[in-house]
């Protein structure tokens, strides 16, 4: 890969005099530190004094969500801090996205956060929710970028480093593609392991899951579109476009399950079927979309050539004309065991062993995974529960994070990074 990393520019779009966003909150109450005292100390010196500081900025971005390649304000809210810090953020050729580096050294581990929001209305009720009408942070990023910012700040505070430490703040995680813009420029060139931490309001505040392999699926986007053959006018001189639909829907699920071990998780869902209405015949065109996931990191490769064959053979008789798109969207994020140990070492130094959890796969796509196809690392879930009242999910206009978690955060992406770059 020829390296672009040392020619990232300033935004391509939203131009030079795009200016942070104003803080929703200077002086934010305190969130009490689970941790305190573990060390080493110049985290829990830098924590201590600038712990509202990290709430702060999660309330600020939290308040303000842009979504994806839209992130202008937040990238500049980012690299304003980072800049404060010292450091040297570069922005994505894309103009939209922050990597940052701390330390020196051969050695070099990576730190991911993704910052773009949701099309999702918020209903939390909250002081700083979202005053964009419509979005809002319904999946933590916020959370996950204040975090990662906090990171940094200690890190740079830290005495000495036993190497880099790379920080990703990807753009475009919630519809695909802001990683490949990260790797494209430069974002995993020479770096030896990657983490990444995501919101999970399942798991308790306080403790962080991990997993060996798999912990969420791939994601294949599929769009079929057919075409009618004969002149539409009669039934038995053209072939029918609405038929052959509904021969892939209904045919194309019962094929996979019949074709794809069923231990693989395989699931494909259909999002649209439509033939525009003709009034003086039978439809000449006709489209179907839908998504495809799998568990399985072996039947995602596979998945492409079986459903060509499928389709193809399902829409053979029916005598109408096809074209196949297959969008691999995502895939598979397979946590590499090394990685997973590390961080799982880091979690428990940071923060006791009492913190450290397992987790279970997913059937939700993370792009998290392209990193994984370039260097092996790992993710994790942290918690986001408080204990109290109903667990909630992601991608919901209720979803609610704990603050409490930010420290818990801020800890363990520290520790990764030192864990990482003290092994052998």
């Amino acid at each position: 890969m020829t390296s672009v990393a040392g020619n990232l520019l300033p935004p391509a779009t939203g131009g030079p005099d795009v200016l942070p966003f104003d803080a929703v909150a200077a002086d934010p109450p305190p969130v009490p530190d689970p941790a305190a005292g573990r060390g080493p100390r110049w985290l829990d010196e830098w924590l201590a004094a600038n712990l509202t500081r990290v709430v702060s900025w999660r309330r600020t971005l939290h308040a303000n969500p842009e979504l994806r390649r839209a992130e202008f304000r937040t990238t500049a809210t980012i690299a304003a801090v980072l800049r404060s810090l010292g450091l040297h953020p570069r922005v994505l050729p894309t103009g939209t996205g922050v990597i940052c580096e701390i330390g020196s050294g051969p050695r070099c581990v990576a730190l991911r956060a993704d910052i773009d929001a949701l099309p999702v209305p918020e209903a939390t009720g909250e002081p700083w929710a979202s005053r964009v009408p419509g979005s809002s942070h319904a999946c933590g990023h916020d959370v996950h970028t204040a975090i990662l910012l906090g990171a940094a700040a200690a890190l740079a505070c830290a005495p000495s480093l036993p190497g880099r430490v790379r920080l990703l703040f990807q753009p475009a995680e919630e519809e695909p593609g802001g990683a490949h813009d990260v790797i494209a420029a430069g974002g995993v060139e020479g770096v030896e392991r990657i983490f990444g931490l995501h919101c999970d309001p399942k798991v308790l505040v306080g403790r962080i899951g991990t997993r060996v392999g798999p912990v969420t699926s791939a994601c294949d986007m599929l769009e079929l579109r057919v075409g009618a053959s004969g002149t539409g006018r009669r039934n038995e001189l053209s072939s029918d476009v609405v038929h052959a639909l509904g021969v892939v829907a209904t045919g194309l699920p019962a094929m996979l399950a019949r074709r794809v071990d069923p231990r693989s998780g395989t699931v494909l869902a259909w999002g649209l079927m439509d033939a525009p209405e003709t009034p003086a015949g039978t439809p000449r065109e006709g489209v179907l979309r839908g998504t495809l996931r799998t568990g399985d990191p072996v039947v995602g490769g596979q998945l492409p050539a079986l459903v060509q064959e499928i389709v193809g053979s399902l829409l053979r008789p029916t005598g109408v004309r096809f074209d196949l798109e297959h969008l691999r969207a995502v895939p598979v994020v397979d946590n590499d065991p090394a990685s997973t140990a590390l961080l799982q070492q880091a979690i428990t130094a940071a923060l006791g062993p009492q913190a450290l959890t397992s987790t279970t796969q997913s059937t939700g796509g993370e792009d998290f995974g392209w990193y994984l196809e370039h260097v092996p690392g790992s993710y994790a879930r942290l918690g986001t529960w408080s204990g109290e009242g109903p667990q909630g999910d992601l991608h919901q206009p209720t979803f609610h994070a704990d603050e409490r978690a930010l420290p818990v955060g801020v800890r363990a992406m520290a520790h990764a990074a030192l864990t990482a770059l003290e092994a052998g």
